[in-house]
């Protein structure tokens, strides 16, 4: 299976990268949702969380922490950042390879919005 992040990862499509190590990528979201949006993704791909194992939650916890240390980065981690995993159709998944949403610069409010 090719998605548009296999895509990144194997630069067949340009994006603003923002981090990478041997095991994540992260960068700009194209459609951003507050003044800080990145995604940040495994290079394995795993299409949904319901596709984890128990192998898994090692490069689910480097997910997190390439979060916290962006947030840093980028000047948002003392105020407040969210970050969020969609699953699915339903829970507003529209790329089939795992990622993590940080947003911040703003008042998030809830529902996710």
């Amino acid at each position: 299976m090719s998605t548009l992040f296999s895509k990144i990862i194997n630069r067949e499509i340009k994006a603003d990268i923002v981090y990478e190590d041997d095991e994540l990528l992260a960068f700009n979201d194209i459609n951003p949702q507050a003044p800080v949006h990145i995604l940040i993704i495994p290079k394995r791909e795993i299409a949904t969380l319901n596709d984890l194992g128990e192998g898994d939650a090692e490069i689910v916890g480097r997910l997190h922490l390439a979060a916290a240390k962006l947030a840093k980065e980028k000047g948002i981690a003392e105020e407040g950042y969210r970050v969020v995993m969609n699953c699915n159709d339903m829970g507003g998944q529209s790329v089939y390879h795992i990622h993590l949403h940080l947003m911040g610069g703003r008042q998030m409010g809830w529902p996710a919005g």
